[in-house]
């Protein structure tokens, strides 16, 4: 089965300030916008930007590994270099990380190394990466 791009429209408050962090800070190629939204191709999916002009709600948190995950969230799983070179542009940028990055379930079925964030508007994001891309689904 070929894999197909999914599409995800989410609330921003300002355009200019999604605009600088989805594409200045995730290195995220600008398609299609008009007055009140911006595409972004996110590694090959799209996203959209909507501005609302407010920021993003959270319904709560779950707690995983010792942590809590902020529900909603959303995000991409990586190849581990391309995690950990977003994990350093991130730092470097000074991004304010909700879960730094580290390595979850370690020694475990599903180890992976995992990282969560929020972009200017409150959206919450999660980037992971497997060392072994079987333990995507694995039980």
């Amino acid at each position: 089965m070929t894999l197909r791009p999914f599409h995800l429209a989410f609330p921003v408050r300002d355009l200019a300030e999604a605009r600088a962090f989805w594409g200045g800070v995730m290195g995220c190629a600008e398609g299609r916008s008009s007055d009140s939204w911006i595409d972004f191709d996110f590694y090959g999916h799209q996203i959209v930007a909507h501005c609302t002009g407010e920021a993003a709600s959270d319904a709560g948190n779950n707690p995983v590994d010792g942590h809590g995950v902020p529900v909603p969230h959303f995000g991409i799983v990586l190849a581990m270099d391309d995690w950990e070179a977003l994990a350093e542009r991130l730092k470097a940028a000074g991004t304010r990380f909700e879960i730094e990055p580290y390595v979850r379930f370690k020694g475990q079925v599903g180890e992976q190394a995992t990282m969560f964030f929020r972009d200017p508007s409150g959206n919450a994001i999660e980037m992971k990466a497997f060392a072994d891309l079987g333990q995507l689904f694995a039980k």
